[in-house]
């Protein structure tokens, strides 16, 4: 029973932290500017609630790191309310953004009715949830903005950049292919001497994944090779140059978040490469934080530099 000090004798107290002071506290995170557009993350795949469970993590992360986001998902095969439309979500956005104003006070019967406004800026800011460039699904993204007749700003994909090259080390070295922290030392008996790293959209996402994959060899010390899981051949092609370079444990490393790669892919592509496989990017904090940032670049919102907490 609790006094009305607080608990009783013998119970745990929980203190609040204290708040830090000096060069090494955390700054407050900057708001949300006052009737700022939408950020409507671009979800591509067939929907589902686990497709819709990962996009709403990484909203959560952005919404924590601007407060007072207005977050919202487009599906780009959206077929239901639970599901919507990429286009649908924008129209609504777009509308909401042309208010009535309220009537003057002590205004008559006889005045005129309130006239529109429309806020100033784009409907809404379309972030694709997209590692690297895919010109097919870019392509139908662009087109949900062109026909939503709305002024929504489209960015660019999330990658390349050194956050996903700390995502794709961490989920190697969940699935046991990777050592965690090199300064360390300590071993792992399954870590890879080679990684290939799967993207899809063609030549222009392989391109954009090596960048990524340049980053990455330098966490590991370790060859990386990117190739296109929606190119025959290219998988096992890369899984031969590796092990033709002295590689003799390889590892697949998904350059993906998920929704936009088919079912079943990714085991086919391991099972080619004749590899063990790490899991896609999903909710990792980075996807959440750097859709955050396309947003803020396109609106010139000043933002702190996304942070690393993963060790190297």
């Amino acid at each position: 029973m609790s006094s009305p000090t607080g608990p009783a004798s013998g119970l745990p107290v929980r203190m609040p932290r204290p708040r830090q002071s000096g060069r090494h506290r955390r700054p407050e995170p900057v708001a949300a500017p006052e009737g700022a557009p939408a950020l409507v993350l671009a979800v591509p795949g067939t929907p589902s609630a686990a497709t819709r469970s990962l996009a709403e993590e990484a909203l959560s992360i952005a919404r924590s790191e601007l407060p007072g986001l207005d977050a919202r998902i487009g599906y780009v095969d959206g077929d239901s309310a639970e599901f919507p439309t990429l286009e649908a979500v924008l129209v609504h956005a777009a509308a909401e953004r042309t208010a009535p104003l309220a009537p003057a006070e002590g205004a008559g019967a006889d005045e005129k009715p309130p006239v529109a406004r429309e806020l100033d800026g784009p409907a809404a800011v379309v972030v694709p949830l997209l590692a690297g460039p895919d010109t097919a699904l870019l392509r139908r993204i662009r087109h949900a903005v062109m026909n939503s007749g709305s002024s929504a700003e489209l960015t660019d994909v999330l990658g390349p950049h050194p956050l996903l090259a700390e995502a794709l080390h961490v989920r190697l070295s969940e699935a046991g292919l990777a050592r965690a922290d090199r300064a360390r030392l300590f071993t792992v008996a399954t870590a890879a001497d080679g990684i290939i790293l799967a993207t899809v959209g063609g030549e222009e996402a392989v391109q954009a994944a090596g960048i990524t994959g340049m980053l990455l060899a330098a966490r590991l010390a370790v060859p990386v090779l990117a190739a296109a899981l929606d190119e025959e051949g290219a998988i096992a092609r890369a899984a031969e140059q590796l092990r033709g370079s002295g590689s003799t444990q390889l590892a697949l490393a998904p350059y993906l978040i998920g929704p936009e790669v088919a079912d079943g892919l990714l085991a086919a592509a391991a099972a080619e490469a004749g590899c063990d496989a790490a899991e896609a990017l999903g909710p990792y904090p980075a996807i959440g934080k750097l859709a955050l940032s396309n947003y803020a670049a396109a609106l010139g919102i000043v933002q702190q530099t996304p942070e690393s907490a993963f060790v190297r």
